[in-house]
């Protein structure tokens, strides 16, 4: 996919509704110095461009009574049936991502589970009916990084066209 022109305003203004999605409109455009019509203007180029692609709350899972965190490399036995298996986790509330990969898996998926039997009925009675030949399994104990690509950083330092 083409990467967007994006020029400075644009650069002011995803900084900062990255560093506070809920920052009104108009407190952009007063930053930037720019109408709160221009502002709606820009925001909108940039969802019709696919730069942007929503907004979301976040909510940790651990607070919600999803504690066990984990990654797992799937192989499946028949790689054609990949579109298959996707449909399939696409059903499954516990996988929250899914990435099709190079290496020794077909695809590698990030699934919360409330604790480890919980996990453990995951992969049994949802994951295994998928088509798997085999997975592994990697719990995460914490999360120490989380953040967006930190793409104004590097756009900062490609001169502006």
């Amino acid at each position: 996919m083409a990467s967007q022109k994006i020029d400075k305003l644009d650069k002011k203004i995803l900084r900062l509704i990255a560093e506070d999605a809920r920052i009104p409109f108009l407190e952009v455009a007063r930053i930037c110095k720019v109408s709160g019509a221009a502002i709606h203007q820009r925001i909108q180029k940039l969802y019709n461009n696919g730069v942007l692609k929503g907004s979301q709350f976040i909510m940790e899972p651990e607070k919600i009574g999803f504690e066990t965190c984990a990654f797992m490399g799937l192989k499946l036995k028949d790689p054609e049936n990949f579109d298959v298996a996707v449909e399939g986790l696409k059903k499954i509330p516990e996988v929250v991502e899914c990435h099709y990969t190079t290496g020794n898996f077909d695809m590698f998926i990030k699934i919360y589970a409330k604790n480890n039997h919980h996990l453990l009925d995951v992969i049994h009675d949802q994951l295994q009916p998928l088509g798997l030949s085999s997975s592994e399994t990697l719990i995460s104990f914490n999360t120490v990084i989380s953040r967006q690509i930190p793409v104004m950083e590097m756009l900062d330092q490609l001169k502006d066209e």
